[in-house]
């Protein structure tokens, strides 16, 4: 069994700005589906890897969702991604729960979470996986480069918008 400050071999691949909610802001669910917990989840120590994929649709409703219950969302280039972050214990698998983290229809109860002082590069499986590290951080997208501080914007279904418009630069 690792201890709570050993980085744990094996990792759960999250995207973000859920991965950063588990490791900073007191996130005690993970969700996923039963056929996910089916294939070999368990309560354990977990590194938590920060997938590659954020769309900017995927980025809003998390931020917004976080909002509703006083949590602020970084923006989205302050989030790392394609890097193990921290690890947390999964004391228990769920079918509910109160916390207002929980949508279902499972959920990974976590406790005891780590931040990783420097993100540690890694590729990212579904389920449960033998991480190492390898590759690079992966570098913001030019939509999150470009992100307002104080604006909500609506992305297309494909998650992509076209760059801010010159003006909105200036009246930051």
């Amino acid at each position: 069994m690792t201890s709570l400050f050993e980085l744990p071999p094996i990792a759960l691949s999250v995207r973000q700005p859920w991965a950063w909610a588990i490791c900073r802001a007191d996130k005690d669910i993970e969700n996923r589906s039963a056929a996910a917990v089916r294939h070999g989840m368990t309560p354990r120590r977990i590194a938590i890897h920060a997938a590659k994929g954020m769309t900017r649709c995927e980025y809003e409703d998390a931020r917004d969702f976080m909002a509703s219950i006083g949590v602020e969302c970084p923006r989205p280039d302050a989030l790392v991604r394609g890097a193990i972050i921290g690890a947390v214990t999964v004391t228990a698998i769920v079918a509910e729960h109160t916390s207002p983290w929980f949508f279902g229809p499972r959920g990974l109860v976590l406790e005891k979470p780590l931040t990783l002082g420097t993100p540690r590069p890694a590729v990212g499986q579904l389920g449960y996986f033998a991480w190492t590290e390898s590759g690079a951080v992966d570098e913001p997208k030019p939509w999150m480069k470009s992100w307002p501080d104080d604006t909500k914007r609506s992305a297309s279904p494909d998650g992509e918008l076209p760059e801010p418009a010159p003006l909105l630069d200036l009246m930051r």
